[in-house]
């Protein structure tokens, strides 16, 4: 049966992971195929520092998903995260061109085009240009501004980055394992298309990726990303320290902080240990909160993913510490698929699959029967994420 196929390949700096998924005609969202998964080597902060490591994990992930799907796997999304992901705002603003007044996509282009103008940014790549705000003479514009009647028209807008030297590894890295990129994700807002919902991105929230050496933040508010950033502190600091303080190796303290091993320690001990890197982490949340304004006023919380979200006190933790509501992600989304999975470390590369809704190719069998693929993240999922 012809199916249309999505790849999304997740490289984060513990696992590398590949989801295919497939889409039918007459269904809403995608049903998991196959996956495929290998420990990362070669990458240190989500940063390739040795291509040849890179490139083995990621061939030995891909060749899993395979197997597991039957699909041969040519082309993909890739999610980029690592502590050089970051967001700046820009304003722009355009004289409506039209002798009626009536704002049309040029207009908006010609907006867009000056904020990124006035971005003042150095050795960094935009990745995504999501409008968060508009304006028609003055007055806020509920939705898109196409149509409506004006003399002026000003937008806000999120720009997300990163350093151009570590998108062109990663790409490079990609295409040494034989697979063609066909466009690049901030891992945040792949993670977002899995676990928010249109409530939560409109009341406002902020979207917590616990990873090996990295937390990243997406801050959502009027159905639109507002902020990213990424610190370089991640559940392996947790890792570490309960190694240190029980005197333990690695392997028994990452049990022990995911509860799947039980043994006769102090639990007191071991959950202060846990608690005092945790406090640092979303001390660290807070005060990105304070600093864009939004501590204490996202309505629907925090949203947390990710290996290191896995900790069994970490939502009271963090409902205590943020004093907002806290939950787990989970990928609802998904319950249609054969393959179930719960461990919300593979929701950025669900969402990778998801953002190729309407630009998958179309497969028979391990036959690629060609199919549109869209090069522009803005045009592939920007409904999505925009006001």
């Amino acid at each position: 049966m012809i199916k249309n196929i999505a790849v999304g390949i997740d490289i984060g700096t513990h696992t590398t992971r590949v989801v295919v998924c497939g889409f039918n005609k007459g269904e809403a969202t995608p049903r998991i195929l196959g996956t495929g998964m290998a420990s990362s080597r070669g990458l240190r902060h989500g940063y390739v520092v040795n291509t040849e490591e890179a490139t083995k994990c990621i061939t030995r992930a891909v060749i899993e998903a395979e197997k597991s799907s039957g699909i041969k796997i040519k082309r993909a999304f890739i999610s980029i995260g690592g502590i050089s992901l970051g967001s700046s705002s820009g304003v722009g603003s355009a004289v409506i061109s039209r002798a009626d007044g009536e704002v049309t996509a040029l207009d908006v282009n010609k907006a867009l085009e000056e904020s990124e103008i006035n971005l003042k940014i150095t050795n960094k790549k935009i990745i995504h240009i999501i409008p968060t705000l508009y304006k028609l003479d003055g007055k806020e514009v509920l939705g898109k501004p196409e149509g409506m009647k004006g003399v002026k028209l000003e937008v806000k807008t999120l720009f997300v980055t990163c350093l151009e030297q570590h998108l062109d590894d990663l790409v490079a890295t990609i295409s040494q394992a034989g697979i063609e990129v066909t466009d690049v994700i901030a891992s945040p807002l792949a993670d977002s298309l899995v676990v928010l919902n249109e409530k939560q991105k409109t009341a406002g929230c902020i979207l917590v990726d616990i990873g090996a050496e990295t937390v990243s933040v997406a801050v959502f508010e009027n159905g639109a990303a507002q902020a990213l950033h990424v610190f370089s502190i991640g559940s392996t600091d947790i890792t570490n320290d309960i190694a240190l303080g029980l005197k333990i190796p690695l392997e028994e303290a990452e049990g022990l902080k995911i509860g799947s091993i039980i043994r006769d320690y102090p639990k007191k001990k071991l959950d202060q240990i846990i608690e005092a890197r945790l406090s640092d982490v979303f001390e660290l949340i807070e005060n990105y909160l304070k600093k864009i304004k939004r501590n204490g006023l996202l309505p629907a919380g925090i949203i947390m993913t990710g290996g290191g979200s896995n900790i069994a006190t970490i939502e009271e933790l963090s409902k205590n510490f943020l004093k907002l509501p806290s939950k787990l992600g989970v990928a609802e989304l998904f319950n249609n698929s054969k393959i179930k999975i719960r461990d919300s470390s593979w929701f950025v590369a669900l969402g990778l699959c998801l953002a190729q809704k309407d630009s998958v190719e179309t497969y028979s069998g391990n036959r690629n029967q060609g199919g549109n693929s869209l090069k522009n993240f803005f045009k592939s999922i920007g409904n999505q994420l925009l006001p």
